[in-house]
This record gives structure tokens, sequence and C-alpha cells, in this order.
């Protein structure tokens, strides 16, 4: 199943709660959660209080991407907040292993965040412990940017890891990709063997001022790409 996570980062922050819903309506899947601490990343974000604020408004899952070091302290924060979903970057953490299985004993499915330059090495020790692995394909810090053409690559990687994982245990491990995924770049990323898919301006740039169905036609337009695959 191919997943649509509309990433907030690009939401009208004084409207939040409303965009939360209107997005869900319209057709999306999960909420993408952008966490930035001006130190890992070079931008200031959000943090568990917007992810409490916003938990009761929909029962979608909250997929909270920590883009922030140390990461092990804010954890149990999102957990409480209502995260379903908490992926961190292997910088982050001093033991990696450790921080997946503190956001497992939390409740939450886990994740490793892979920037453009990161080797997917990480992945190979931890398997037992991912839910999910999420590609950047964008240098991480801020949203609009242009997608990254090697990510294709890495991510074919990415999925021989996890097939070949898959046929020696029976679990599925999803893979995800964030930055610039658009309409007319959605199939040829989904090939490569991605199954969800964080679209932020190209979903909430879609009228910032108009009925609350404006989402609806993006999204049925990214999901008419991946029925194409």
């Amino acid at each position: 199943m191919h997943v649509i996570a509309p990433s907030i980062l690009s939401a009208n922050f004084a409207k939040l709660g409303e965009e939360v819903q209107n997005v869900i309506a319209s057709g999306a899947d999960w909420i993408h959660f952008d966490v930035m601490d001006n130190h890992y990343v070079p931008n200031l974000t959000i943090g568990p209080l917007v992810c409490e604020a916003i938990r009761p408004l929909t029962t979608a899952p909250i997929d909270v991407h920590l883009m922030v070091k140390p990461v092990d302290r804010i954890v149990p924060d999102f957990a409480k907040a209502g995260a379903d979903i908490i992926t961190f970057h292997p910088e982050g953490s001093e033991h990696v292993d450790r921080t997946l299985a503190l956001i497992k004993d939390s409740g939450c499915q886990a994740g490793l965040v892979f920037n453009p330059a990161t080797p997917l090495d990480y992945m190979d020790w931890v398997m037992d412990k991912l839910d999910l692995v999420l590609l950047m394909s964008v240098n991480p810090g801020f949203g609009g940017q242009k997608f990254i053409p090697a990510t294709l690559e890495k991510l074919r990687a990415a999925r021989a890891k996890t097939d070949a994982y898959f046929e020696r245990t029976g679990r599925r491990i999803r893979i995800e990709v964030d930055g610039g995924v658009k309409v007319d770049n959605i199939a040829e990323i989904a090939r490569a063997g991605a199954d969800a898919f964080v679209a932020g301006s190209a979903v909430y740039g879609a009228g910032k001022d108009a009925d609350p169905h404006r989402y609806d036609s993006v999204i049925a337009a990214l999901r008419a790409e991946l029925a194409k695959t």
C-alpha cells in the first residue's frame, strides 16, 4: 500500500488544526511532523506541545521526523504527545540501537533517517528494530527544495536490503522518501522502491486560501501517478 504523508512544515500555521483535518479529508494517509532544533539542522520548527494539540483532531498516524541532536531526551515526550511513528538520524544518537529500542519501548514504530550523503550501513545491524527507513532526497532543514536524483540509486539499494530481510524473516520494513516529491516524479520514486511519500509544498502549496477541499485534486493526482507503477 502506498502512503501519502503531507508535511505540515509547508502548512499554514495560523490554521494548523484545520490544515491537518482538511488534508486527511482530502485523502492523505499520515501527517508528517518535522522537528528541527537549530542545532542538528539550521532551522527551528515545532515540538511535542504542537503534536499534542493536533492529536485529538485526527485518527491518522502522526509520523514524527526528529532532526535533533541529541535525540533520546525528546523521544518519550513525543510518544506521550501522541506520535505513532518516530524516526531519527543516526548522527543524532550516540547509540542507534538503544534509541530505536527507546522508541519501541515508548509504544511507537521506529525508523532511521538517512541524509543524501549518509551511508545505509547503519541499518544493517538494527533491522530487527526497524519499522521504517526514511531517505532524505534533499538536505534536511528546509521545505521546498528540489529532489536529488542520486536518491533513486540509494533507494534501490535500501529496497534490496529490506527485501532480503523480508525473505529471511517475513517482516516488511517500509521505505519512505522525503524531499522534492511531486506529481511528476512520484511514480519514478515508487518504481525505485518507495512505498511512503512525504509531500509538503506539493500538497500544501496547492492554494493557501481556497476552500477546504483544495487538496483533493493534488492528492488524487499523486495517487493516479502511483497507480501507474
